[in-house]
């Protein structure tokens, strides 16, 4: 008998007939002698419209009763999961955030999980009860309500199902695993059956939108296995239908490149000609990151003499007004021109093969070379090689480079 974590998402749970579908799941599960925790999202498109509200109230609104709103929608759905459970005759409760406590730092609408308390759950998952949690919110040490961010439900169900030291969570979805690239660019892309974390957070940092990126960094730390499948087939978490995000060594056979992803959230800011002194880079990333800018690639080109150099970085779209903003305010950054863009798009490919195999930057560079897509940028990790390319080449260059590396199903 194994403890599981099912996670449903918004789109899983969009409404009273799909969440009857997902509670169908889990008492399958309770069937075969699984203990199970469920982890819910609101209701699709429900915290959209509670974000509208405070927005309506006052854009500039106070972060801690925002949270208290647009928690709200998760409680709704873990109150109906549970009452369909008992309806289906599975013992379930609800237990909201604050019950369990799920205590949390206290930076609202972007809470991290600092602790999950258990004892009580424990005690009801062993008396054979099915606990709905709503996933995405917490609080603080002090009793106020706070929420993850945006995905963060996956965050949830992971952080619990690592204090749960659970065997497995499920992250049931709209799709029904991992794809080595996105379907509706390369329709004959392949699902992945097993991927290890470190594939999993290089993809999910460089585009892909399967899993969040905290739930896959705690999932690594915890050696929590996720799985990511459909809510919408008739496939339960135990048959392992879907995608298995586990560690390296249980992946028997390791492709040179696992993925192809893409993003075109970037934007693109260069300075030119800043005097090349030691400290420079700090002046500049260092308000930046004061102003919670998020900077990702980076490439400096020194001057032949020695004395000015060029710094090229990329931040997410959203964020370049404050980017811009920030730097026009540092009165002691000297630099001859700030040019901008936010036409970009940034393209990696990622593969725990890349360890022990050689020639994978240069397929990548030849393939994007012979479309005539010219690089911008180019950072590169131990299992991947990410490029800034225009935002107008983005399918292209997705489409080449999955042939190119053999990705085809």
């Amino acid at each position: 008998m194994a403890l599981i974590v099912a996670k449903f998402g918004g789109t899983s749970v969009a409404d009273v007939t799909k969440i009857k579908g997902a509670a169908m799941k889990i008492a399958r599960e309770v069937e075969r002698g699984h203990r199970v925790a469920v982890v819910v999202s609101a209701m699709a498109g429900v915290t959209n419209q509670l974000v509208e509200y405070c927005n309506q109230v006052d854009k500039l609104h106070d972060s801690r009763e925002y949270d208290v709103v647009v928690a709200s929608g998760e409680q709704i759905t873990s109150g109906l999961m549970a009452m369909t459970l008992q309806k289906m005759g599975v013992k379930a409760r609800s237990w909201q955030g604050w019950q369990l406590p799920i205590v949390t730092d206290d930076v609202h609408s972007k809470a991290r999980i600092a602790e999950i308390k258990t004892a009580e759950l424990l005690k009801s998952l062993h008396a054979g009860e099915v606990a709905v949690i709503p996933g995405f919110q917490g609080m603080t040490e002090d009793g106020r309500v706070t929420t993850l961010g945006r995905g963060g439900s996956d965050t949830s169900a992971v952080a619990i199902a690592a204090a749960l030291d659970a065997e497995r969570c499920d992250i049931y979805t709209d799709v029904d695993g991992v794809y080595t690239t996105d379907p509706r660019i390369v329709p004959h892309a392949k699902k992945i059956d097993k991927i290890s974390y470190e594939e999993m957070l290089e993809l999910a940092s460089v585009g892909a939108k399967v899993l969040h990126i905290r739930s896959v960094e705690i999932a690594m730390k915890k050696d929590i296995p996720i799985q990511v499948l459909s809510s919408f087939e008739d496939h339960v978490g135990s048959d392992l239908p879907g995608t298995l995000v586990t560690r390296e060594e249980d992946i028997v056979e390791q492709q040179l490149v696992t993925g192809v992803a893409y993003t075109r959230d970037e934007a693109k800011v260069t300075l030119l000609g800043v005097p090349d002194v030691p400290g420079v880079a700090a002046k500049i990333f260092s308000p930046l990151a004061d102003a919670a800018v998020n900077v990702d690639m980076i490439v400096q080109n020194v001057s032949p003499d020695g004395k000015y150099t060029d710094m090229t970085f990329t931040v997410p779209q959203a964020d370049l007004p404050r980017a811009i903003q920030t730097i026009k305010a540092l009165k002691e950054l000297k630099y001859r021109e700030l040019q901008t863009s936010d036409t970009v798009a940034k393209v990696s490919v990622v593969g725990i093969g890349m360890k022990s195999h050689s020639g994978v930057a240069n397929t990548m560079f030849k393939t994007l070379a012979e479309k005539s897509i010219n690089i911008q940028v180019i950072s590169t990790s131990e299992i991947k090689i990410s490029v800034l390319i225009e935002q107008d080449y983005v399918e292209l260059a997705v489409r080449s480079l999955h042939a190119a590396y053999g990705l085809e199903g």
